[in-house]
This record gives C-alpha cells, structure tokens and sequence, in this order.
C-alpha cells in the first residue's frame, strides 16, 4: 500500500462537484468507478473508499473557511436513481484490518464534522436523497439535520450490512438512528434486519427520513427547503473567505515536518516524537489582523497540520503505537524568535516576576482573541471549533499518549490540551542542571480554552473528565487560570501525572516508552478507550466506543472475513457459511 496523503482541494476532486449559489452550496456525490484509491475494486453505484471521504471532508472545511456566506448545504447525487451504496465491498473485502478500522474511524470523524457545521456554524446540511441510499450512503444522510427521499415507489433507505454481510454499519449507523433519529428500538431493529430497507410513507411516518417527495416536485422541492433553510441560519457575520492552500509539508522516512508541528519517527521504539511549536509572535490586536493572516494565523495552522499529522500517521504509521508530545517556545534567547522579537525575546528566570513569560502568554492571548470575538465573528468561531474536532480527532485515536513537560516548554491554554489529552504526562521538577542549569523551570498554565470550548465526545471538558466526580479538584484547577503552575503546584493541582527529577527524568521516561511498547496493541486501544471517555455516554461516545468495538470485533471475525464469510461470498452467488455460536 502506498503512502496516503489527506492534502487535496476541489481543482483535484475525481468524486465530489461543489457549486455555491449565494447562500446555499450543493456538494454532489458522482464517484468515478475507476477512482479507487487502490487497484482491485470499481466504485459502483456511488460506493466510497477512503478516497471518496477524503475529498469529502476536505469539502467540509473548505464549506466552513472559504465560503462563510453559505448557510445551508445540500448533498445530493449525480448519478440516475441512486444516492450512495455505502462503503465499497469488494473494498472491504480486500482489506486489512487496521484499514478497515482506521476507514470507519475516518468516515464516522467526518460525518460528526457535518453534524458539528448543523449544529455550531450556522451551515445546516440537508441529505436530498435523489435515489436509494443504502448502507453508508444512508449514514451520510444520517449525518445531516434533514433527509429527503424522492417518493418514486423504488428508492429507499437502508441499513443492509447485517442480513448481506455479516456485519454492522461501520459509520454510527446505529446508532443514529435511535439516538438521533429517535426511531423506536422495534421498528429499528426491523429495518436494520429487511435488506431491501423502507421508503415512501413509511420512511417518513418510522422517522428514518423527515420527508418523501413526488419526482415531479423534486427539484422545486429541494430548492425551497433549502432557501428556507438559510433563512432561519444562524451564520455569524464577519470578514472574507479565509482560503485553506495546500499545507507545507515535508516527509521522510524517518520525519513529518511542517510550519509549527513536527514529528520524529523512531521505529526501532514504535515512537513518534511530536512537537507543536509555540506562536513566533505576538497575538494580533484584533480579528482584522487575523483575516490578513489567513491561514498562517498561528491557531488556525496549528490545528490544520496536527490535523493533518494525526491522519497521516494513524494511516501509514500503524506500527508505531506511542506518540510523546513536547511544545517548545519558551526555550530561552533567541530559540524561536519572532519577526520583531529582538535580541532575547524569551528571558530566562533572572528577567523579573514571571519567568515564564513569551510563548505561553501568547498562546493565551491568542485564545483569549478568539474567545472574546466567539459569539460575534464567524472565523473567530470556525478555528476554535477546528480546534476542537482535531483534539476529538486525538482522543479517538488508538495510539498511547504521552507527554512531557520541560524546559521550553509551553503547555498553555489550547496547548495544554494536548497534556490533558495524554493518557499520562511527566513534567520535570526544576532544570536539567548540567544542559542548562540557569534555564526556567517548566511551566503548565490554564487558560480559557480549558473550561469549556473544547469539550470532548463525552460532553464534558478534558479538566472535568480528568476530575470527574472531583468538584474541588475541578474548582481548584480552574481558579488557578492564568497563573503558571510549576511541577510542585501541577502535581498539587492534578495536572500532571509524575514529576520526576533531572536524576530520573531519563529512566522514568525510558521505562515507561519501553514498557508502552511491550504490551498487547489490542489491550492497550480498549485500555485507553474505556480509561479517556470517562462520565456521560453520547452518540460520539457510542459511536466511537461501543459501536466501533463490536464492529472491529465483527470485522475480525471469519463470519465476516473469513474465506467462506460474509463479505467474501458477497456477489458470488454463494451463501456464507457461519459460524452459528453466539460468542
């Protein structure tokens, strides 16, 4: 397999066409059979691979950053008489197991970006079901706040994968529907079981779809709901089109570089080391300024290339199973200086009452920018968002999750997130007294963005799901806002794992990447799992916890893949043969 690059744009679509009409875009499906991502399979009937979901989710973002006057979106299908068959078999049929779940994963992360565009930016999204959505193809509908099926005695929706391939919808299926969709749990359980699916009346009236409309009526139909739609928007106003290039990276071997975000690639230890660097400069004075910026503003480039990088390696990089987080910014003179920054823009313990001054206060300005402008602006809005779907993106993912915390560092604010977001974290007690014994002691600080805007699946902050069922604890990190918070004061506060000295930084970091890697992958992911969605169940929880474990499970098993299973015997004319114990 070759090396999957998620970098792309519409001039490069062979499966998407977006077309903007004031306020409201139509993004047609009309996948090209031959487009596959790998040879082996065509893409019929609208069937997807993780090429058709990669320019889909491309599209998303472009939807939210470069066209901010569109409100409502409709997804529909090029092709005659059919919406989407879901997610290639013969696809699936041929791949891995990693692949598979690293597909699913993807595609449920994109459509919970739909939902998230419905819900947060003003851009609803209406599912104009043309023809039978099957499968994926109804999950895609799933995704968006209205469905609308032509009422033409032959389409339909459907959820099939049970009765024809042995397994479940891999994409949340479920349970959108009765937690979503609020379908009864009998009629779900019937509908999910009947391959041929429902349509009509009786789509509309078991809630699996909002509305049926006559062919003939079709075209006027869609184009009204969807002006009426953008009618009632909730689109915050703001400046220009913020245009998303292709982003600068480079990649070796042994290396993934981009402006801010870096990862070193030791395959000898199954680690990649991860560094996000701090803003070079000083926050902008107003949103005016960040409009100018674009897409170099330094959280918007932040969250594209972690974005960009968590895809990258849980794709190509299954075998490297831990990732060590580090921020650099506060490093001392001259390390990342800014533009303007002068001789020494980072002074070191000895430079007045905060010795922890440069990258980590300008983290929080640069929150603080977009917090106080959330409600107001319509950018402001979309980044603090992206923010927050690419940490999602990092909880999902099924690697270990360290950080550390030393000199230079600047674990503040959106960036201490990624800390929270560690399944544990080492922050040195004072200096490494023979590298830099004058250095200031690491610092982490909590800022805004820590209560609230960057909740995680489970509803809840990465502070309120650390200290679930521990409102002191919670109360007393909080209240610490603003204020840098040295190893002592962190271990105090519940912020980090262990503080170990200079002495046995090495060893204590050493043994715990050894160990990470000497156990069971498969363990550690349900591990890791169960241990960071903590507190109240949601869809994405179920989605991405419940659901995606029995549907691995099942793809696992040989009444699924299996040389006589479900997904091998499909289209052969030959029944699978299962295995009838119930495990």
């Amino acid at each position: 397999m070759s090396h999957v690059d998620f970098r792309t744009c519409p001039a490069k679509y062979r499966h998407w066409g977006l077309v903007v009409d004031g306020p409201v875009a139509t993004l047609t499906m009309d996948v090209d059979e031959q487009g596959g991502l790998v040879p082996g399979y065509e893409l019929k009937l609208n069937s997807y691979d993780l090429g058709v979901d990669i320019e889909l989710y491309d599209a998303v973002q472009r939807l939210r950053f470069e066209h901010p006057g569109v409100k409502t979106v409709v997804m529909t299908s090029g092709k005659e008489k059919i919406f989407c068959a879901g997610a290639n078999i013969r696809m699936l049929a041929a791949s891995s197991h990693p692949w598979k779940v690293n597909f699913c994963k993807f595609t449920n992360e994109t459509r919970n970006g739909i939902e998230d565009a419905s819900a947060n930016s003003g851009q609803t999204w209406i599912a104009a079901l043309n023809g039978t959505a099957s499968g994926g193809g109804y999950e895609l509908a799933l995704a968006c706040e209205h469905i609308m099926l032509v009422d033409d005695r032959s389409s339909a929706v459907s959820l099939p994968e049970l009765p024809l391939l042995g397994v479940l919808p891999g994409t949340g299926g479920l349970t959108r529907v009765v937690d979503k969709r609020h379908v009864r749990r009998d009629r779900a359980d019937y509908f999910s079981t009947r391959a041929e699916g429902l349509g009509g009346k009786k789509a509309v009236a078991w809630k699996l779809v909002d509305e049926a409309v006559p062919r003939v009526r079709w075209r006027e139909a869609v184009g009204e709901r969807a002006v009426a739609s953008a009618s009632t928007s909730s689109r915050l106003p703001g400046g220009p089109a913020i245009e998303l290039p292709e982003l600068d990276k480079s990649r070796t071997p042994d290396s993934v570089n981009y402006a801010y975000v870096s990862a070193r690639l030791d395959r000898d230890r199954a680690v990649a080391e991860i560094t996000v660097t701090g803003p070079p400069a000083d926050a902008p004075a107003s949103m005016a300024e960040v409009y100018a910026a674009g897409a170099g503003f330094w959280s918007l480039a932040v969250a594209r290339e972690l974005d960009d990088l968590i895809l990258d390696l849980r794709t190509n990089e299954a075998e490297i199973g831990t990732w060590v987080f580090r921020t650099a910014g506060d490093a001392g003179p001259n390390l990342y200086p800014g533009p303007d920054a002068g001789p020494n823009p980072h002074p070191g313990p000895d430079a007045g009452p905060n010795p922890h001054p440069a990258a980590s206060e300008r983290i929080l300005a640069y929150d603080a920018l977009l917090l106080a402008n959330y409600d107001s602006d319509w950018l402001a809005r979309e980044i603090v968002l992206y923010l927050k779907r690419t940490l999602k993106r990092l909880d999902v993912t099924s690697r270990s999750l360290i950080a550390l915390i030393e000199p230079g560092s600047c674990f503040a604010g959106s960036l201490l997130e990624l800390a929270l977001a560690a399944d544990r974290s080492y922050m040195l007690f004072g200096v490494f007294e023979d590298i830099d014994p004058d250095a200031a002691p690491a610092a982490v600080t909590v800022g805004g963005m820590n209560t609230g805007p960057l909740p995680m699946g489970n509803g809840l902050t990465r502070l309120q799901t650390r200290f679930l069922g521990d409102p002191d604890a919670l109360a007393a990190a909080e209240k610490a806002a603003g204020e840098p918070a040295e190893a002592e004061e962190a271990e105090k506060l519940g912020l980090v794992t262990f503080v170990p000295d200079d002495i046995d930084w090495d060893e204590e970091v050493r043994i715990a990447v050894e160990e990470r890697a000497s156990f069971s992958p498969d363990a550690l992911t349900g591990l890791e799992a169960n241990y960071r969605f903590a507190g109240p169940e949601t869809v994405e929880t179920k989605i991405f916890g419940r659901l995606t474990a029995w549907q691995n499970w099942i793809f696992y098993r040989p009444n699924a893949s299996g040389a006589d299973g479900a997904l091998r015997a499909y289209g052969t004319g030959k029944r699978a043969d299962f295995d009838r114990k119930r495990v």
